[in-house]
């Protein structure tokens, strides 16, 4: 794509916001328009300050060319799959994770797949690869991990001046039951939802650590408000719910980061922190890394 072409953004859950929000602002000699719903307009707004959002239709028309992210609460990426596609307008696709590939380009049975995939690393490559296998796939810088690794040399000095909570662990929630609803009208499709990672982890506490005295749940942007709630009641242990908009200083807090397979994970692997995937026995943590301490494993 040339620099003087038009590239429309459409995003919908934090995820691929992340990503494609860092892009934008790492790439400020290109031409963009928005169309942004959901979590993705805040975290467009956080990292890009005001900007203007348009309906999918009329931006389609004034565009170049698409790149979009991948969606489980929302079709708006799908639908511009195929609108830009229909209109003989180049369409790509930023994958953000590494699972459930094929199910992001799925809807009602109907599937659509853009003209080239993104992907961040080569474990995204590789499993890519493995679902398209005549889709071109590119890996592509990470531009929200760039961004994450400079953020840290800027905030880990703030951090260690005002104490880090070396008895504390964070655990960062995926709505992994609103998921299986939405998509398979069961919250238990997956096997497990986010809460019974958070009783399995709770229950196994001195398997990680010996000592902590308390966990900070980090909700996920698609959580409902007060979620969690009931767990502020626990009788062994302080549980808290973060207040935190940024997901890097609720890491930084601490030394021990607990979740399943959010890409969280990675990000306090980048910071140099204890990570573990809590999901319970019998359940497979799919993110490649080294470094993930599997809970189920330790007990």
């Amino acid at each position: 794509m040339k620099k003087d072409d038009v590239c429309l953004i459409v995003s919908h859950d934090a995820g691929g916001a992340e990503i494609l929000a860092n892009y934008v602002a790492q790439n400020k000699q290109q031409l963009f328009q928005f169309v942004l719903a959901g979590p993705a307009l805040l975290i467009f707004q956080r990292t890009l300050g005001d900007i203007s959002v348009s309906e999918l239709d009329l931006a389609l028309v004034c565009a170049d060319w698409c790149l979009c992210g991948t969606s489980w609460q929302s079709d708006l990426e799908w639908q511009a799959i195929d609108k830009a596609q229909r209109l003989d307008k180049k369409v790509i696709a930023f994958i953000d994770h590494w699972v459930n590939y094929s199910d992001r380009f799925i809807r009602n049975n109907v599937q659509h797949l853009p003209d080239e995939i993104w992907v961040g690393d080569e474990y995204a490559e590789k499993e890519a690869r493995r679902c398209f296998m005549h889709t071109p796939i590119e890996v592509v810088e990470n531009s929200y991990l760039i961004n994450i690794k400079k953020q840290i040399d800027a905030l880990s000095m703030s951090i260690k001046t005002n104490g880090i909570s070396e008895n504390c662990l964070l655990f960062v929630s995926e709505n992994i039951s609103g998921h299986a609803l939405l998509k398979y009208g069961d919250k238990n499709y997956f096997g497990y939802t986010e809460f019974d990672a958070l009783e399995f982890l709770l229950q196994y506490l001195d398997c990680i650590s010996i000592g902590l005295t308390s966990v900070v749940i980090r909700p996920h942007p698609a959580d409902a408000k007060g979620k969690y709630d009931a767990y502020l009641k626990h009788k062994s242990i302080h549980i808290s719910v973060s207040q935190e908009a940024s997901l890097l200083k609720d890491i930084l807090k601490v030394n021990i980061v607990a979740g399943c397979q959010s890409m969280a994970l990675e990000v306090a692997l980048i910071a140099g922190k204890t990570v573990f995937s809590c999901m319970p026995f019998g359940l497979v943590c799919h993110l490649p890394h080294k470094g993930i301490h599997i809970l189920s494993e330790k007990i």
